[in-house]
């Protein structure tokens, strides 16, 4: 993974604790999970019927 071992993988952890602090570190985590989650639906879901629309519109007035 990268060259990083576990060692490296601790030492990074201690300082994300350091300067966030562990009251911090559950909202990081959803934070990422939810702009992960985001990114995942984003590129596997087919457009939606409103950005089709929007898209038709679009090519209507040009």
């Amino acid at each position: 993974m990268f060259g990083i071992g576990m060692p490296e993988l601790i030492i990074i952890l201690v300082i994300i604790l350091i300067i966030f602090g562990a009251g911090k570190l559950p909202e990081i985590g959803a934070g990422m999970g939810k702009a992960i989650r985001n990114f995942k639906s984003a590129t596997s879901d087919p457009p939606k019927k409103e950005d089709e629309k929007e898209k038709i519109e679009d090519t209507k007035v040009s």
